[in-house]
């Protein structure tokens, strides 16, 4: 079996960002999903507020917050290209104690999207959080994952 080498890391082993100059452009998409949960209670409680806290809309503003994020990840992860984004969706699905949450994420570029979807999932869970922490900070944040990715050498789907 080959062994993996980790692509950041230059021949002496130090930090490098990825050189994809020589790379085609090709349509990437990638989705990731999470959850926070916040306890039956407290999403009985933003139901029948329609999901509005004294912030405003916790569901608008979480969406808005992980779109900006997606948008900069290349600022908050130091060896993430800057890459065009060509769409951003979030979906945030309020269940009996938690909002589930996806994000998809599309490009026409040389390199993949799988960060920005994961990073526009946490930002939207931490907002999520922050929105609510007035009522209660028991929430727990819940496995954040790739679910999907096309593009580029290697597809993934979970």
């Amino acid at each position: 079996m080959k062994e993996q080498q980790l692509s950041h890391l230059n021949a002496e082993g130090q930090p490098s960002m990825v050189d994809v100059s020589a790379k085609q452009d090709t349509a990437r998409v990638a989705t990731a999903s999470g959850s926070i949960k916040v306890g039956a209670d407290i999403m009985a409680q933003l139901a029948d507020k329609d999901f509005t806290s004294k912030k405003g809309s916790i569901i608008q503003t979480a969406i808005i917050a992980g779109t900006m994020s997606v948008k900069n990840t290349y600022n908050v992860i130091p060896l993430c290209h800057q890459i065009p984004i060509s769409s951003c969706k979030i979906h945030i699905e309020p269940s009996e104690d938690r909002f589930l949450i996806r994000c998809t994420v599309k490009t026409n570029g040389k390199t993949g999207v799988e960060m920005e979807a994961l990073h526009g999932v946490s930002v939207v869970a931490l907002t999520i959080y922050d929105m609510v922490k007035a009522l209660s900070h028991d929430m727990e944040i819940g496995t954040i994952q790739l679910e999907t990715k096309t593009g580029g050498k290697h597809d993934f789907k979970r």
